[in-house]
């Protein structure tokens, strides 16, 4: 669902704190500083492809600071790119700062304080992807985060025009479409990092290597109920400790990541149109949920909507909302 943000219609002595609203609403708490006294003029849309978040911001020079206090309020850690568009601005994130032009990416992590300046009127589009779909270290996701990425060659050269693409049309894109997408950017953004970090497969460390035999496993046995931290550790004749301590090292856990894979697989099939629609239960069964409640729970939780609604929504016969113009000062922000 489509959310567009305006000061347009918005009294000149209230457009500050409206967009400082708009931003919290759409890319969570941090604190926005023009760097003019001219009245402030800005629009945000936000869209979302499956788990992943778009957003575009266009508006004056400006500055946004994300500070210790408000990565406390965040609820999941995130791994976000930036794509100048139009207008110079710098990322600043730890000890290193990009400078970027139009057409150069960024990467940030979202649960890091940072500062980014816009020095003038710019256009940029965001991308959050949750950090425990980035199958890294997170080590490598630091070290390739406040640097300058020109698109001119490698990963980001494919990277960006798809970026780009994808911030005009997330809108139109129906659920099943948008969560295959999502899954391409995030292989794209892991390759892009690798690269970034001069990783290779002959570099990895037996952690990380151990991690993708058990990710091909997974894989392979995901439809089984009984796919369990105990039985894949007892196939790979490692210890349930040490398979727990190379996800760790990812920054999530081996049950939290089959059940993401068990969701991903639901959304995709239930999205898919075909001339006999399946029971929201025969899914939720065929890919190992034996409790059809807590299904419909962890799938609301993953998608903001319901395992139904979800089905409903790629359905021809199911009209699909691509715009909500929301003003806020007749709508309570959140």
């Amino acid at each position: 669902m489509r959310i567009v943000l305006t000061t347009t219609s918005v009294p000149d002595s209230d457009k500050l704190a409206f967009w400082n609203q708009a931003i919290t609403r759409t890319l969570g708490p941090q604190a926005v500083t023009p760097r003019n006294n001219d009245p402030f003029a800005g629009q945000i849309t936000a869209d979302s492809l499956g788990y992943l978040k778009v957003a575009t911001i266009e508006a004056d020079a400006q500055r946004i600071n994300r500070m210790p206090q408000h990565t406390a309020q965040l609820d999941r850690e995130s791994v976000s790119i930036g794509l100048q568009a139009q207008g110079r601005s710098a990322l600043t994130q730890g000890s290193r700062t990009a400078l970027l032009s139009p057409g150069d990416l960024v990467v940030y992590k979202t649960t890091r304080p940072y500062t980014l300046d816009q020095y003038d009127r710019f256009r940029m589009h965001l991308f959050h992807v949750p950090q425990q779909a980035v199958a890294l270290p997170r080590s490598d996701i630091c070290a390739a985060t406040a640097t300058t990425l020109p698109t001119d060659s490698g990963v980001a050269a494919m990277l960006a025009p798809l970026l780009s693409m994808l911030a005009k049309t997330a809108g139109s894109c129906p659920p099943h479409v948008g969560e295959q997408l999502a899954g391409t950017v995030t292989d794209l953004l892991t390759m892009l990092i690798s690269e970034r970090t001069g990783e290779s497969a002959g570099e990895r460390s037996a952690g990380q290597a151990m991690a993708l035999r058990v990710r091909d496993y997974v894989n392979q046995h995901l439809a089984e109920p009984d796919l369990s931290p105990e039985a894949i550790a007892a196939h790979h004749r490692i210890s349930v400790r040490y398979l727990h301590k190379i996800f760790e090292s990812e920054g999530t856990t081996i049950s939290r990541w089959i059940q993401q894979r068990r969701l991903e697989e639901c959304s995709r099939e239930l999205a898919r149109r075909r001339s006999v629609i399946p029971t929201v239960s025969a899914v939720a069964q065929r890919w190992g949920f034996v409790n059809p409640t807590h299904f419909s729970r962890v799938f609301r939780a993953a998608y903001g909507m319901s395992p139904r609604e979800w089905r409903n929504a790629a359905t021809p016969q199911e009209t699909q909302i691509d715009e909500q113009f929301i003003d806020l000062r007749h709508h309570a922000v959140t």
